[in-house]
């Protein structure tokens, strides 16, 4: 088994292997994350070259996302994961990344922390339905672009600057926002994906999903992962009807972030990147 840099031919094998662990993957995110880091996207194959696992990660200023560890099934219990987790981990140890987020199932928690990983929140995969009763108009990215504001929020929500992936997210769907809040609307196959979403106050993320979920056709599913610690973003999304689809942990290895929650509505994408 060797490990290699993943390539742009890697993304519809991952593709098909993440389908089989029932993932929800499009790709743009992994075109996006080839052209962000690549030094950091690593694929493992066989004697024939054959694809048997894949990992991705992604820097921003002095943190860092682990995303996208997968193994085949029949390659299993052989140490590929682990492998392939060291060198994404190498990669942005050498890019200068201070602080190194991934989010965890709970078969995958005792590796990361092995590797020096803390949980510090819960993930919550929410799944509800769109509400559109009439033509409600938003803005995409690409006509008024993100605020200034947009991009302070999000810095303080997660400690670290991210506007590649803010705008990346952003440009391929429908932003709403004002000067306390924002959230994006993405297509994610025949569903919507809301993230990234956030706010300084309750209200405000209130009137923001208000508005995206009217724009959405009734009946298309909508898909968000919120933290658990941001109880409001709870108790909104109960309230809306939605329904609890599962959880991972959310856990960092590096230097303490300054993350706060309460500011957070719902990750930029479904757990890869944040």
């Amino acid at each position: 088994m060797i490990i290699e840099p993943f390539r742009t031919d890697d993304i519809p094998p991952f593709i098909a292997l993440a389908a089989t662990e029932n993932w929800v993957a499009e790709p743009w995110e992994y075109e996006f994350l080839l052209a962000a880091f690549p030094a950091g996207c690593f694929t493992a194959r066989g004697k024939s070259g054959e694809a048997a696992g894949f990992v991705t990660s992604l820097r921003h200023g002095r943190s860092g996302w682990i995303g996208n560890l997968i193994v085949a099934e029949c390659s299993r219990g052989r140490g590929i994961g682990e492998a392939l987790f060291r060198k994404a981990m190498a990669a942005l140890a050498a890019a200068g990344v201070a602080t190194i987020w991934l989010t965890a199932s709970k078969s995958g928690t005792p590796l990361y922390e092995k590797h020096g990983f803390t949980s510090v929140d819960t993930i919550i995969r929410w799944v509800g339905r769109g509400r559109q009763r009439h033509h409600v108009h938003s803005h995409t990215a690409g006509e008024i672009g993100l605020t200034g504001s947009s991009y302070e929020i999000d810095r303080a929500a997660w400690g670290d600057r991210r506007g590649s992936l803010l705008e990346m997210t952003a440009e391929r769907g429908r932003l709403i926002q004002s000067d306390s809040g924002f959230i994006a609307r993405q297509p994610c196959g025949e569903a919507v994906q809301f993230g990234p979403f956030a706010a300084l106050d309750a209200r405000v993320a209130e009137g923001l999903f208000r508005e995206a979920t009217a724009a959405v056709p009734t009946g298309t599913k909508v898909l968000l992962d919120a933290p658990a610690s941001n109880r409001a973003a709870q108790r909104l999304y109960r309230r809306s009807g939605m329904m609890d689809a599962g959880s991972n942990l959310l856990m960092y290895a590096g230097k303490k972030p300054e993350y706060r929650p309460d500011l957070l509505y719902a990750l930029a994408t479904m757990g890869s990147c944040g």
